[in-house]
């Protein structure tokens, strides 16, 4: 079970343990008074075993949510990447930053400044073997 189906699972079972609440109101709403009595004391006795599963069910969700989250942040980052002047070809491996995006870079054999191209965050993700580090972990770069 992922963390979103704890997630789901936890709200509905919270909807349902609220359900001796809400389900007479909607009962009387659409003009039925009389099966009211039987229903309600029914849902009442299981609101208990649903709101227990609910908050079960949410501690698990949140539980894995983070769980997730920590093994990302563990994972083992590249931190060289080969860059590759779109100009004149030359190639250097360098070693990227991983406090900061590097927005510009100049080729060393060409001298040409490059940027990054459109939609990417930094010189790594447009002309490099591997992107930068952030982008590695999921996170968003220097937007």
């Amino acid at each position: 079970m992922n963390y979103k189906s704890s997630l789901v699972g936890s709200a509905i079972a919270i909807i349902a343990a609220t359900s001796c609440c809400w389900v007479p109101m909607l009962i009387i709403a659409a003009g039925g008074g009389s099966t009211i009595a039987g229903l309600s004391s029914g849902l009442g006795k299981l609101s208990g075993l649903f709101l227990a599963v609910g908050i079960l069910l949410l501690i698990l969700g949140i539980y894995q949510y983070r769980r997730r989250n920590i093994k990302k942040v563990k994972q083992e980052m590249i931190l060289n990447s080969t860059i590759t002047c779109p100009h004149c070809g030359y190639s250097k491996e360098e070693v990227m930053p991983i406090d900061a995006c590097q927005y510009f870079y100049e080729c060393s054999n060409c001298n040409k400044v490059l940027k990054p191209m459109e939609k990417d965050c930094c010189v790594f993700c447009s002309y490099g073997t591997v992107p930068c580090p952030p982008i590695q972990l999921d996170k968003d770069c220097c937007y």
